[in-house]
């Protein structure tokens, strides 16, 4: 068994491979770029070694800088998590030359399965069902629409390389085919060094399942069930859960079993994941093979009881699988949310910035939380904004999502914008609740974006009670003349709410119109959530104090109100409302990134739909166009400009 092990990685996988690491009694040795040095993961290893500048390219994909810091500690393994070189034959190579084992597949898989081209003939050759498509690299965007048109729209163009979302255009057009080439391409070729694009048929209304594999490059291979992944954005996932609800028992053991025909054929070891695409009458095709571990692993290691890390480092230290196929058991339901430094209510784009206050539910075996940020980490522009995987676990689907609502309510994150909110919009929705739900989800559910969870009056009601009895519990702690018998009115956009309440320490009643209700406020010091226990059910809420208001959040809805007496209410109405400012003259930078290409110059007119300009945001692209017909006045930033979030870049003409 390896005594030290490299990771090469970051944030919560490395803290999540550290963890099982110490589990086992090996020594981790942690390896951070400039913008790192902080991080949680540097100080649970038992080592740390710096190994480049804060972006990536300077960093952890710098393989010789990765060779150095194993040859400095005396690693005798490297565990590479997801992502950055995970899958890079070279890297296993090169470790291989130096005598370090790479804890994963053996580089003739990762060579094969990397390659979505070379895949999916690999897969097709072993029987296993792939989506009609054109496999070989498209020579530049004429092609790309010539095959298009060959195939039929809709067509997805995918880079060749890679994973995570990134190169990936869904086209219905030839002239969204020809920009679709194009950021796929330029995509590709920033994340992952290689700029080759393929095309193949989208799946109209597909379910996203995987299927978890092991194996120990000796034939033992077996399946670990399936994961759901079909909630998705832009071609990532957001939420997964595991078993599927969606397919039935003889297609899990068919996919099952082409999942381990294709291991078999590439001879693989060690962790990996069979993605398959399945239309709704639960024909599925092969999608890709990822060679390592997947983000959302956790929700497997919940339903099946194994520790897939574990098992990656004991097939690497060359011991066999232990675990036969028969042995394999899932039981109960597990979900994951992946939370985002991301604003939801802007077309998610990412956020930056440091976490001034983080606070994560309590673990259990019904909450895990696997995070590699604290309170007062920095998101930072240069690598992925995920800030952490919430899992939550269950008897059954229902439980584990009811449990997932609560673990939301008791995750508070201030200092960057988050997407909290939307994914307890997600649980409560009744289609994702049914557990019919297809990749175009988020698409249909919310085509304009995600604008808050509905609030109904009787909701507004139960806020402005529970925003009335706190304020009056805060009242109580500063003034000891305030009586126990009092009222408050509680303004919530235009409704006001006057309510009479009197109390016992933390045990409020409030007489309203035609009945009366109790409510037990349990508050912990500079904590935001608070405990609100009514006579039929326990709820958990976020009070943020903004004053002279408050900002209240429940189950992804959010209000700000204003908590005073009735006459100060009264005159509140009548104050004249403040008018917001006209920006329809400006393009503003939507999100924090680099300003890669600016498409117009001064004078120039452009159509409604034209491209103005292109930002860059943690790896990814994106295009920002012209909403009417308008007049470029003056160009206000520069190509290579690092831009804030609402940073003007074009003004209009009037």
């Amino acid at each position: 068994m390896f005594k030290k092990i490299l990771i090469a990685n970051r944030g919560e996988i490395a803290c999540r491979v550290i963890k099982t690491c110490q589990s086992m009694g090996i020594k981790t040795v942690a390896v951070y770029s400039d913008a790192d040095i902080y991080s949680m993961h540097v100080d649970m290893a038992d080592e740390a070694i710096n190994i480049g500048g804060s972006a990536s390219s300077e960093s952890y994909l710098v393989i010789e800088n990765i060779l150095n810091a194993c040859e400095a500690t005396g690693a005798e393994a490297v565990h590479p998590g997801y992502g950055f070189l995970s899958e890079n034959e070279s890297f296993a190579k090169q470790l291989m030359a130096k005598n370090i084992a790479f804890i994963g597949p053996n580089i003739e898989a990762i060579i094969n399965m990397g390659d979505k081209i070379e895949s999916k003939k690999i897969a097709e050759k072993a029987g296993v069902n792939v989506i009609p498509g054109f496999t070989q690299a498209l020579k530049d965007a004429d092609q790309a629409v010539e095959v298009a048109k060959s195939i039929g729209y809709p067509v997805m163009l995918k880079a060749s390389a890679g994973g995570g979302g990134k190169g990936m255009r869904v086209v219905n057009s030839d002239a969204e085919c020809r920009d679709g080439f194009e950021r796929a391409q330029n995509e590709s070729r920033t994340s992952f060094g290689d700029d080759r694009v393929f095309a193949e048929k989208f799946i109209t209304e597909p379910h996203h399942i995987e299927i978890q594999i092991l194996a120990d490059g000796e034939g033992n291979t077996i399946y670990i069930g399936e994961r759901e992944c079909s909630i998705q954005r832009r071609h990532q996932k957001v939420i997964e859960e595991s078993p599927s609800p969606f397919i039935n028992e003889d297609t899990r053991e068919k996919m099952g079993a082409q999942a381990v025909a294709l291991a078999k054929a590439v001879n693989y070891q060690s962790a990996g994941t069979v993605e398959f695409i399945v239309d709704k009458n639960q024909q599925f095709y092969f999608l890709e093979m990822n060679t390592r571990l997947q983000v959302e692993h956790p929700v497997t290691e919940m339903v099946s009881g194994l520790d897939l890390v574990e098992q990656m480092i004991l097939i690497a230290s060359g011991e066999k699988l232990n675990i036969k196929q028969e042995d394999i058991q899932i039981k109960g339901w597990a979900m994951e949310c992946r939370i985002y430094a991301e604003d939801p209510y802007r077309d998610f784009m990412p956020s930056i910035g440091r976490l001034t206050s983080y606070l994560t539910p309590t673990e259990s075996q019904f909450i895990r939380v696997d995070t590699g940020f604290r309170e007062g980490s920095e998101v930072s522009m240069f690598y992925d904004p995920m800030i952490a995987k919430l899992i939550t676990y269950g008897p059954d689907r229902n439980t584990a999502r009811e449990n997932m609502l609560v673990a939301l309510d008791s995750y508070y994150i201030a200092g960057v914008s988050h997407n909290l909110n939307f994914l307890s919009s997600i649980m409560q929705n009744s289609e994702f609740i049914s557990g019919y739900t297809t990749t175009n989800f988020i698409a249909e559910h919310y085509p304009d974006g995600f604008q808050g969870e509905y609030i109904s009056k009787e909701m507004n009601q139960l806020f402005a009670s529970v925003l009335a009895c706190y304020h009056h519990q805060k009242k109580e702690r500063i003034q000891t003349l305030i009586t126990n018998k009092t009222e408050w009115s509680v303004i919530i956009n235009d409704d006001l709410f006057t309510l009479k309440l009197e109390n016992n320490n933390a045990n409020f009643t409030i007489h309203e119109a035609e009945h009366t209700k109790k409510y037990q406020i349990n508050k912990s010091a500079n904590n935001p959530i608070v405990e609100v226990i009514t006579e039929d059910q326990q709820h958990l809420f976020k009070i943020e104090e903004n004053f002279p208001g408050y900002t209240l959040t429940y189950r992804g809805r959010v209000i700000k109100a204003l908590v005073t007496r009735k006459r100060t209410a009264e005159l509140n109405q009548l104050m004249p409302k403040k008018t917001p400012p006209d920006l329809s003259k400006f393009l503003l930078s939507p999100m924090p990134g680099l300003l890669i290409k600016v498409c117009v110059t001064e004078n120039q007119t452009v159509k409604a739909g034209e491209e103005l300009a292109v930002v860059e945001a943690m790896k990814m692209e994106n295009s920002l166009r012209a909403p009417e017909e308008v007049k470029i006045k003056s160009i206000l930033a520069e190509e290579g400009d690092n831009l804030m979030v609402d940073q003007t870049i074009l003004e209009f003409e009037d």
